[in-house]
Formats: structure tokens, sequence, C-alpha cells
């Protein structure tokens, strides 16, 4: 400490708001298959998602600001993710979980199944596998977080 400092922490107002938002993402609730059941296993006690700040799944887009696309997206449900998406707040996040949400997985020739969610919403973070494991969910969240302070150090 130099002779001249009083021990005061200073930053920018934007910083705090950015840091402030990064430790604060609401997921909205939304499951469409076998990766559903994982996702739900983040807030169990061994992982508590709530020490990254988002402990509870909203039920409406209009409280969240992060959409979780958990599960295959055929073309009907398609319409109803976007306009989900649509009804969040600014600023928004997508973490897209799974290989069937990425690239169809092993729907990749169904007729019914979009091949890629981003063709649908923008996609912040991808969390590959089948399923995922909750852990591949924690690193998206804290890699999203990091997105979201503009961190770039990994």
């Amino acid at each position: 400490m130099k002779s001249g400092d009083a021990g005061f922490i200073t930053t920018t107002v934007e910083k705090a708001l950015t840091w402030a938002r990064s430790n604060s993402i609401w997921p909205l609730t939304f499951g469409l298959a076998c990766c559903a059941i994982e996702m739900m296993s983040v807030q169990a006690s061994r992982l508590d998602v709530s020490r990254f700040g988002s402990e509870v799944f909203r039920n409406s887009p209009r409280q969240s600001d992060l959409m979780i696309v958990a599960g295959t997206v055929t073309k009907k449900m398609a319409p109803r993710l976007k306009r989900l998406y649509d009804e969040m707040p600014y600023p928004k996040y997508v973490i897209a979980m799974g290989v069937c949400v990425i690239q169809g997985g092993p729907y990749v020739k169904g007729y019914s199944v979009v091949l890629g969610v981003d063709k649908v919403v923008p996609v912040d973070v991808y969390v590959p596998g089948c399923p995922p494991t909750p852990e591949a969910l924690t690193y998206g969240i804290v890699t999203l977080q990091e997105k979201i302070r503009g961190e770039t150090d990994r």
C-alpha cells in the first residue's frame, strides 16, 4: 500500500454493473428432452449452481436473462422457442446444451429436427455432449459469466 492510498477500491460504474450482471444470471426453465435432467441436477447440493448467482430457474421469460436450450429442438417447437427468446428482456443470453441442440445429434436425418438451434436464436455458449454432464453445464455458465465480463484470459 502506498502512502497516498486510503484503502479504497476504485472502479468504474460500468465495470461494477457488468460484474453484478454476470453474477446474477437468471435461467429460464426450458428443458425439451434428456438433457433437461442433467440441467436440473446442477441445482442439487453437489454442484449448487447458486454459488454462481443462478440459483432459481424462472418460469417466465420476462423474469429471466438466460435460456438454456436443453434437448432436441423440432421444427414445430422452433417458433415457440423464438417467441420465448423475444419475450426475454435485454441483455439476454443462450446456452445450447447437448449435441441434439447444437447439430441434431442422432436425429440429424430426421425431417422434423432443427439442425442447430443457432438457426433459430443466437447462441453464446455451446456445451457439447450426449447428454452433457452437469459439470459441463457449470463450466458453460462460468464461461458465459466470463463472456459477459469481457474476460479473454482463457
